[in-house]
């Protein structure tokens, strides 16, 4: 159809008044589907951080941003979309309010007339704000989608830099240092002229500089989807004023959603790295609903009535990194880690049937588990266990490391399991000096039958 047609303009205006139907159709399946799939990407997001997928966990991350943001201002729509529905009825009933009837003073109706006005108005002003609402819930999601693709391409930047490895090393810092700095001040524009309501597209001499600018994150946030909507949106007083009162609700609501009572000053704050705190998720009989998952390492229970001691050590990405730190011969272009597919690595049979490390040369695997012996140790009241991982998976299917402890002369009673390995000195900072410490303290009880 052409857009510029009467027939089109005619059926356009026939649609916008009946789009209420489609809107309230639209919100209550995705209501229903956003919070469905909370909790399932919740434990996926659990896994992923668990694993040290950085940059997965941080994309699922802004899922669910956008999914709280989304399931909020759908449910205030249905909310204001069934009060617009009650007035409509309400008025077929009563019509217009009468406030002759209501036999108000000369003050309480003067103020009534000239606050409330026609019930008609009130009408329209929910219809606006409707369909207000329901338009800006899907534009906020492309603006924290285009938030994500921008700083996603920035990651790439640095990344295809890194496989630069024929330059100079001091070239590519002092290149990875101009592309962050300018990076970082182009952002700053786009948000000087988001915030501003597009301020440095008005004037002369900024729309100059700011073009070239405005052009590469157009297209690495894929605005060309929903830059209509905004304009649309930016010309119109309304929608400017629901966007400005959005933004401190969430703000509250994030306030509210975040707060607790802390009802003591000492166990409420107890490190959990001490010999006074039981985790669940440190004890498999204990870690029973699908989001607890153990952080580091895991016991049966915390009463052990076997001479034994099943100790499992979770998987990370930063463990295999220690152990290539600690012996470089495992460093390989054979073992690499990262994205793949089973058609490039000719195999052919289930990503669930493979091995776990190392899915071409098993050679290495040995010398792998020497390492993690190494760099792991395993104490029960300060005393030192030899320990014999092997590569396992726990009940809820973590790959991990699992050995079993002889501790048929233990005393009966408590005693503290520790593990200690490597860990990075400043966690937020790769390159920081890596240390020895203590990763999990587990108190058990042992009472053999």
């Amino acid at each position: 159809m052409d857009y510029t047609s009467p027939e089109f303009k005619k059926w356009l205006d026939k649609l916008q008044q009946e789009s209420w139907q489609l809107e309230l159709i639209i919100s209550g399946f995705a209501i229903y589907g956003l919070l469905m799939a909370y909790e399932p990407l919740q434990i996926k997001l659990f896994k992923l951080s668990l694993a040290d997928q950085e940059l997965q966990s941080n994309a699922l991350q802004l899922v669910l941003i956008c999914c709280n943001i989304l399931t909020f201002n759908l449910i205030l729509h249905v909310l204001l979309r069934g009060l617009w529905i009650g007035a409509i009825g309400l008025r077929y009933v009563s019509g217009d309010i009468d406030f002759e009837k209501l036999n108000y003073s000369e003050k309480f109706d003067s103020y009534l007339k000239r606050k409330v006005g026609s019930f008609d108005r009130y009408i329209s002003k929910l219809e606006n704000y409707c369909s207000i609402l329901f338009a800006i819930s899907f534009l906020l999601i492309f603006y924290i989608t285009g938030i994500f693709t921008a700083f996603s391409a920035f990651y790439l930047c640095f990344r295809l830099l890194d496989s630069l490895t024929f330059v100079p090393e001091n070239i590519l810092e002092i290149l990875g240092g101009f592309i962050e700095i300018l990076f970082l001040l182009a952002s700053l524009f786009v948000m000087i002229d988001f915030f501003g309501q597009g301020i440095l597209k008005k004037k002369r001499w900024t729309s100059k500089f700011f073009f070239p600018i405005y052009w590469v994150f157009s297209k690495i946030t894929f605005s060309f989807l929903y830059r209509p909507l905004a304009y649309n949106f930016l010309d119109n007083k309304l929608g400017k004023r629901v966007v400005t009162l959005l933004i401190p609700i969430y703000i509250i609501l994030t306030l509210v959603i975040t707060s607790y009572y802390k009802n003591s000053g000492y166990l409420s704050n107890l490190n959990k790295a001490t010999p006074y705190y039981a985790d669940t998720k440190n004890y498999e009989n204990e870690a029973l609903k699908d989001t607890d998952f153990i952080n580091i390492a895991s016991i049966p229970s915390k009463v052990i009535d076997k001479n034994y001691l099943k100790v499992f050590m979770a998987y990370g990405e930063h463990i295999e990194d220690f152990v290539i730190e600690k012996n470089e011969s495992l460093k390989s272009d054979d073992n690499k880690r990262g994205y793949t597919t089973s058609f490039l690595d000719g195999v052919s049979v289930a990503v669930a049937e493979k091995e776990v490390i190392g899915e071409k040369k098993q050679s290495n695997l040995d010398l792998y588990l020497k390492t993690v012996h190494q760099l792991y140790s395993i104490k029960i009241d300060s005393l030192l266990y030899a320990s014999d991982f092997v590569v396992s998976r726990n009940a809820k299917k973590r790959l991990g490391f699992e050995t079993y402890l002889n501790i048929k002369n233990l005393s009966d009673g408590k005693h503290v399991l520790t593990i200690t390995g490597p860990a990075k000195e400043n966690k937020w900072n790769e390159d920081s000096e890596t240390i020895t410490k203590t990763l999990v303290t587990i108190p058990f009880w042992y009472y053999p039958d």
